[in-house]
């Protein structure tokens, strides 16, 4: 097995932002394995400072400093044994880990004539997807144009980030209610913007509108807080950037409904520590939602239907695949990404081997 990894920075079409950064293009690496039969995997991990403290530079780094070891795998028990051993590392750098897990499914996959659901012991993919809109905090005519575009796909799941200005975030959510959308379901993403649990329920009281519930309202890590809000507000906290472990649960697993866990399967760590997180979940009584990073290209797509499938009975909602919706390329060809209704149906990847992904010719 030999691995190599690189830099993904495709441009976005737009720039898109939020509380805690506004991106202008992918900030991802990635990894390829190509087996001794000349077989190639791929696999893809967006390091993000701010979610799980790495960057391009750290995730390049790992990856040097255990290439060796990893181009030894055999099997799927070579990487566990490897996991378990080094879970201090992984938890340090996941996006980078999240990469080299993907290109090792996808090659050995590929080399046994099976799909990852079956390497992996699952069922394979089946029915449709359904996945969220997602309004950032740009310009108000901006806000209008999304909105009205996905009206038009006739979405009804959305997730929209809260900017702060109480006057904007007004006008936004009216914009939105306003919009011939049959059953409008809105979770709001505050990026943890507030400080206290007060200053954030007030905020959102203000709001007066029966969100499903709101994502990260708080600085990183305060869970008390959040419990506060969930408590005060009546709807869930969603948990994103405060539950990157799966040793997290000691924080949540005494009062489930206050909970929703966002699966991000990069912010996790790749698939195999997607699914113990989402088991634990299902076991408490948890339910989930499948994230994605901006500027995931479909590797990343490919990889969370994976553990969406096998939790459709916790799953709340389902973010990404935005392909060539959001990015100017994307890194397969045809891009894996949603239609009308926020739905995908990836009935061209049942059952074929590995991710059964076809790559762009320029990669």
């Amino acid at each position: 097995m030999r691995l190599t990894i690189t830099n993904l920075d495709f441009p976005f079409k737009q720039a898109f932002a939020h509380a805690t950064a506004t991106r202008f293009c992918t900030e991802g690496v990635l990894v390829k394995a190509e087996s001794s039969k000349g077989v190639i995997g791929v696999g893809e991990g967006c390091p993000r400072k701010y979610v799980t403290g790495e960057t391009i530079h750290t995730a390049t780094s790992f990856f040097d400093s255990h290439r060796q070891t990893w181009e030894q795998f055999r099997s799927v028990e070579d990487l566990k044994s490897w996991m378990t051993t080094n879970s201090g590392a992984i938890d340090r750098n996941p996006a980078s880990w999240c990469a080299v897990e993907l290109a090792l499914f996808d090659c050995w996959g590929q080399e046994q004539g099976q799909s990852i659901e079956a390497l992996l012991n699952l069922e394979e993919l089946t029915g449709q997807f359904h996945y969220s809109a997602v309004l950032g905090t740009e310009s108000f005519a901006t806000f209008q144009n999304q909105a009205q575009q996905f009206s038009a796909l006739e979405f009804e799941d959305f997730k929209v980030k809260v900017s702060g200005n109480l006057e904007t975030d007004h006008q936004n959510l009216a914009f939105l209610q306003h919009l011939p959308i049959k059953n409008l379901r809105i979770r709001l993403d505050a990026n943890n913007l507030w400080k206290t649990a007060d200053e954030a329920g007030d905020y959102l009281k203000n709001l007066n509108y029966p969100f499903l519930a709101i994502e990260e309202p708080l600085q990183e890590g305060d869970y008390d807080g959040c419990r506060q809000i969930s408590q005060q507000l009546g709807f869930p906290i969603i948990l994103d950037e405060s539950f990157l472990r799966i040793e997290q649960f000691q924080h949540v697993q005494k009062d489930p409904k206050s909970w929703i866990i966002n699966i991000r399967i990069s912010k996790m760590g790749g698939i195999l520590r997607s699914l113990a997180i989402a088991e634990e979940a299902k076991a408490l009584g948890i339910p989930i939602i499948i994230g994605a990073q901006v500027g995931e290209t479909s590797i990343l797509t490919r990889a969370a239907l994976t553990v969406a499938n096998h939790y459709r009975d916790i799953l709340q909602a389902q973010e990404g695949a935005f392909g060539t919706y959001l990015l100017e390329h994307d890194i397969t060809d045809p891009p894996l990404m949603f239609g009308k209704g926020g739905t995908l149906d990836p009935q061209t990847l049942r059952g074929h081997p590995g991710l059964g992904l076809i790559l762009a010719e320029s990669i």
